[in-house]
């Protein structure tokens, strides 16, 4: 188990860079230390009954998100440390375990990819053991998602579709559809947010890109 946990650890803070078609990935990792490991395994145990040797998922889905925050750094700074802060008192009953995403897109479009898309992130409640998450800076009234997030998340999607068996791409406000889903794991009834992220105007905008893709369709309530 410590080699996996080695393995895992140096993969994070290796920096790398990858481009295609005009856009890039940077890797700006966040911490995951031994303490985010452990807080990873113990989140997947409690909330979905799964025990494993190292959080690792094998990628299903890809849920789109809005940080709510208007800076890359702010929003960075606020998935970076491993523990959940105290201002987020609403959803610590679940678990310790910080908020986090795969990717962090900034406003002008740039990609940025926060931790190896085949390690559980929590960015979405029931869904996480086969979510890859995508947050994108800013979605408030006085920074409102940008035509170069919506360009990038497209481009994105496309390049996880092409690594991965991805079957569903949502917005976050649709993962309660999923609730008598087989990918549903939640164990908890009384353990739902209510969300709006990131805009339906923004996920029909990338559903009409991604038709060619053939994705399942959103189960309806």
């Amino acid at each position: 188990m410590r080699k996996i946990k080695m393995s895992l650890i140096a993969g994070l803070i290796t920096l790398s860079f990858s481009a295609c078609g005009g856009h890039k990935i940077i890797d700006k990792p966040i911490d995951f230390k031994k303490d985010r490991i452990d807080l990873s395994l113990q989140y997947m145990k409690d909330r979905y009954g799964l025990e494993k040797t190292s959080p690792s998922i094998v990628p299903k889905m890809i849920v789109l998100h809005w940080t709510a925050i208007p800076t890359l750094e702010d929003s960075f700074n606020a998935f970076k440390n491993s523990e959940l802060p105290q201002s987020r008192e609403a959803i610590s009953g679940a678990g310790q375990l910080n908020v986090s995403s795969h990717f962090l897109v900034d406003r002008n479009g740039v990609i940025y990819r926060l931790m190896p898309e085949t390690v559980m992130a929590r960015h979405v409640i029931g869904l996480n053991h086969v979510a890859i998450g995508i947050e994108n800076v800013g979605g408030t009234k006085n920074t409102p998602l940008t035509d170069a997030q919506l360009q990038s998340n497209i481009w994105l999607v496309k390049y996880l579709s092409n690594k991965y068996n991805i079957q569903y791409v949502i917005g976050h406000y649709e993962y309660t559809n999923f609730e008598d889903h087989e990918l549903w794991l939640e164990k908890d009834p009384s353990y739902r947010t209510e969300k709006v992220d990131p805009g339906e105007d923004f996920m029909k905008e990338i559903r009409n890109a991604l038709k060619s893709r053939n994705f399942k369709e959103v189960p309806s309530k």
